[in-house]
């Protein structure tokens, strides 16, 4: 039997079929307004795309924000927990996992079995966040793919507050009608996320090897601003935003090794 997880975060629902070889299938689908409909969507499309049916799955675990609206799932766990499953399956040496999503930050330190020895999140302002690079994005008019290639273009970085994400989008405004470059502006807005982020990394306190993940990790920008701020190189896996889907699918698997359903 095969085993499933399902991730349904604020903006997508992210589902990963795992086989005895590996990852057999995955996807990854706006969340929209009701995450139910999101994770069945996320879960059909990873059937269609491992040429299988659910009849095939013999344990699904659900997790992320919206995990219980995942009524297709067996059980559901931490989005925690399953970051750390993910990512240490990923990269076996990683011992620090930066996930940025849309609403929430989050900084895992892993030990040598992968498991989370402590963690500590930003979900009390959105300027640490996904969200806050697409306010800035529409703000400035541009792509939300194009903001990195955009700031690692950037001459200079114009100075904007990491401290909340209204007065920044009123400072990148003032940039605007000051006719500040955009390269410029997007390289500030890159630089304030990663003074929130890193702040929460040492929270935590960093260990290499240190692990990006979610959507934000696709923007090569705010990676190197994250490396400037940090002072260590991140290592970023080929599909970022399914980390957390994947370490629900492995313990789903674990669960199925176990005989348990």
């Amino acid at each position: 039997m095969l085993a499933a997880g399902i991730d349904v975060g604020a903006v997508s629902a992210k589902a990963v079929i795992l086989s005895n070889g590996g990852i057999a299938a995955y996807s990854i689908v706006v969340t929209g307004e009701e995450a139910s409909i999101a994770a069945r969507l996320a879960l059909d499309e990873a059937l269609r795309l491992a040429g299988i049916t659910q009849d095939d799955l013999g344990q699904i675990i659900a997790t992320g924000i919206g995990k219980a609206s995942v009524d297709v799932a067996s059980k559901t766990k931490s989005e925690v927990v399953c970051l750390g499953k993910g990512a240490a399956w990923l990269t076996p040496e990683v011992r620090t996992v930066i996930d940025i999503g849309a609403e929430s930050s989050k900084v895992l330190r892993l030990n040598e079995k992968g498991g989370v020895e402590d963690f500590a999140s930003n979900d009390k302002c959105a300027s640490g966040t996904g969200i806050f690079l697409q306010a800035a994005a529409k703000i400035l008019e541009v792509k939300l793919a194009d903001l990195g290639e955009l700031s690692l273009a950037a001459r200079s970085k114009a100075p904007v507050s990491g401290m909340c994400a209204v007065f920044a989008e009123s400072e990148i405004v003032s940039h605007i009608h000051s006719e500040v470059p955009k390269g410029d502006i997007i390289a500030g807005v890159h630089k304030a996320i990663a003074d929130r982020v890193s702040s929460v990394v040492n929270r935590v306190g960093p260990r290499e090897v240190v692990l990006m993940c979610g959507g934000v990790a696709r923007n090569l920008g705010m990676v190197r601003a994250l490396e400037e701020r940090l002072g260590f190189t991140l290592a970023v896996p080929e599909n970022p935003e399914i980390v957390a889907a994947l370490g629900a699918a492995l313990i789903a698997k674990e669960a199925l090794a176990k005989g348990m359903r």
